[in-house]
Order: C-alpha cells, then sequence, then structure tokens
C-alpha cells in the first residue's frame, strides 16, 4: 500500500492528500467467464521528505509481458482455421476472436487457453504439471479480462512499486499468484481450465491491507484507511460469486498477499531516526511488527507446504468442505453453478 499519510513529527506539514478510490474490475476468469472486482488506488502527495520513491519499471514490463502472452495465444488460437464463426474476421484474420456464445469476453477457445498454459486441475495432479500453477497466471480469457486486470494492475502496482520497489512487490505479485492457483486447484472442478492474473492482484491488495496494519504508527488517518480497504476488499470477493469467476484464486492470492504484506512491506516506527555516532535512539521496528512478521512467515510457508502437499496428493477440498463452492458461486434463480 502506497504511504500517503506519513507523519512528519514536529515540522510543518501539508494538508492530507485526498484519497481516490478508482474501481477497474480486475478478476480470474474460468474460459468462458464474466465480471469480476475492483481495485483501490491511493494517490500521496505527501509522503514525507525522507520517504524514497523508487523508479517504476517492473510494473508496466509486466502488463506488457500479459499483452504479448495474449497475442501469442490469439495467433496460435487461429479461430478461422477451425471454421467458426469468428468474431471481427474481416480484420483481424487469424486474430479473430471466438464466437461470442462460447467466449463473451472476446478470446481464444478454452482448448487453446488449457494448451497454452492454463490451470487444469487433473494435469497438475495427474499430469506432473506443476509449472500450470504459474502460467495461468499469465493467460487471459478474452480481451475484456486483459484489458480489465492491466488497467488494474497499472493502478495499484505503480504506487506500491514507487512506495517499496521492484523486487518487493514483485515476490507479492509472484507468489500471490501461485497461492491462488493452489487453492483454486484444491477445488476447481476437473473439466474447469482456469485463467487470470487476477491471483497475484488480489494478492497486492491484500499486501496493502497487511501494510497498513503492520505500520499502523506512521499512519495519521488509520481508521478511515482501514475501512476503505475493508470494504473494497468485500465487495472484490463478493463479486466473485458470480458463475464463471474463478473467487478461489482471489481468495489464496488475497490471504498470500496478505501475509507476505507483513514480512515485506514492513517499515521503520515513526519517531525512528539513525544516529551515525552512535546516538541512542528508538528501535526500529516495534516488537508488535516483529511478532506479525515472524507469524506470517511461518503461516506462509506452512500454508504453501499444506496446499502443495494437498495438491500432488489430489486432495479435492470439496470432499472435505461441503460449503466451501459457495465462496466461489452462489446459485440463484438467474444462474446455476453446475459448469
Amino acid at each position: 500500500m502506497s504511504n500517503p499519510d506519513v507523519e512528519n513529527g514536529g515540522h510543518a506539514r501539508a494538508p492530507p492528500p485526498t484519497t481516490t478510490g478508482i474501481k477497474p474490475p480486475p478478476g480470474r476468469y474460468s474460459a468462458d467467464g464474466q465480471h469480476a472486482p475492483v481495485s483501490p488506488f491511493y494517490y500521496d502527495h505527501a509522503a514525507g521528505v525522507h520517504e524514497r520513491q523508487h523508479h517504476t519499471w517492473l510494473v508496466p514490463l509486466v502488463v506488457l509481458a500479459n499483452v504479448a502472452m495474449f497475442l501469442v495465444v490469439m495467433y496460435y488460437n487461429d479461430c478461422p482455421r477451425n471454421g467458426a464463426d469468428c468474431v471481427g474476421h474481416g480484420v483481424l484474420r487469424r486474430f479473430s476472436f471466438q464466437p461470442l456464445k462460447e467466449n463473451p469476453l472476446f478470446g481464444p477457445s478454452a482448448t487453446t487457453l488449457e494448451k497454452y498454459g492454463g490451470l487444469d486441475r487433473y494435469k497438475v495432479v495427474h499430469g506432473n504439471q506443476a509449472w500450470r500453477l504459474e502460467t495461468s497466471t499469465w493467460l487471459h480469457a478474452g480481451l475484456i479480462h486483459l484489458g480489465a486486470n492491466m488497467i488494474s494492475l497499472i493502478f495499484v502496482g505503480v504506487r506500491l512499486e514507487q512506495q517499496f520497489g521492484f523486487w518487493k512487490v514483485g515476490l507479492v505479485y509472484l507468489i500471490s499468484g501461485v497461492g491462488g492457483s493452489v487453492l483454486s486447484v484444491l477445488f476447481i472442478k476437473n473439466d474447469g481450465v482456469s485463467v487470470g492474473a487476477s491471483g497475484a492482484l488480489f494478492g497486492l491488495l491484500g499486501a496493502m491491507l497487511s501494510e497498513l496494519i503492520t505500520n499502523w504508527t506512521i499512519y495519521t488517518n488509520r481508521i478511515a484507511a482501514m475501512a476503505n480497504l475493508l470494504i473494497i476488499a468485500a465487495i472484490n470477493l463478493a463479486i466473485g460469486i458470480l458463475p464463471h469467476v474463478d473467487n478461489f484464486a482471489h481468495i489464496g492470492g488475497f490471504l498470500t498477499g496478505f501475509l507476505l504484506g507483513f514480512a515485506l512491506l514492513i517499515q521503520p516506527r515513526f519517531g525512528w531516526s539513525e544516529h551515525p555516532f552512535g546516538g541512542k535512539t528508538k528501535s526500529k521496528y516495534t516488537a508488535c511488527q516483529i511478532v506479525l512478521l515472524l507469524l506470517a512467515v511461518i503461516l506462509t510457508i506452512a500454508g504453501f507446504a499444506v496446499g502443495l502437499l494437498m495438491v500432488f496428493r489430489g486432495v479435492n477440498g470439496n470432499d472435505h468442505c461441503s460449503w466451501c463452492h459457495y465462496l466461489s458461486c452462489v446459485p440463484t434463480s438467474s444462474w446455476k453453478c453446475d459448469n
């Protein structure tokens, strides 16, 4: 999370910055999916004179990589080759989209997504293709899916990278994506294919929340920031109960990022300063920060160990949790969740 409200001690402080919630809808979709969640972005105009601003290059590179991967997948999808009624065939040729009744997001077929790295439970569990846990986060079900996720990544990721640097944000993004995929494999149906970067995006959102908690002492507008984040996270996850949205990837990514934020986005306590000549000062981190960091590291390692062990043993989470499927889809009179 960016740090707009850092206190400046006794020095004059600029007026508090406005908080803007920008809500493009990112999401992790099944191959024939539809709408998904929103994400917050916070501007910081006066984060403190001593705060270092990192150069931003990783997030734009990730965006370009996702766009390039989508183009490659569309090239090999080659809808006209199969004689289908492709969308945009006259202009896009082999880059044209599958019929909307097959993929309403303007993208390739589910078969193509599965072939080029989509998350297929059977192939991960029985085909020794664990690499799909990561490659699926670089694929998107369609142009709408790609655009929504990349816009959200720019708004959330750029500011985080400026605040904390590329390697911390990069680790949260990559590991959260895998965490989302692990939980997805435990609950996804055998005939389903899941793709999308939103597990990683939800990881960034979770990290923003834990960053606020662990760095609580350096914020002034704490309650408002906490309420804002919790409301947006709740909306994001609630939208995931729509059909064709892989909310397990969202939940897994969010929980992974939440834990990683305590370990990677920790900042010195308010009032701490370095004295080059050995003068006395407050300790750099509070006892609470240290405890949260250690707990987060332990829970992250334990969570991945247990989760991966269950995945490769072929455990189906639905067999042990009769209600968990409602976390990803709630049937109504307007839709069913069977498929």
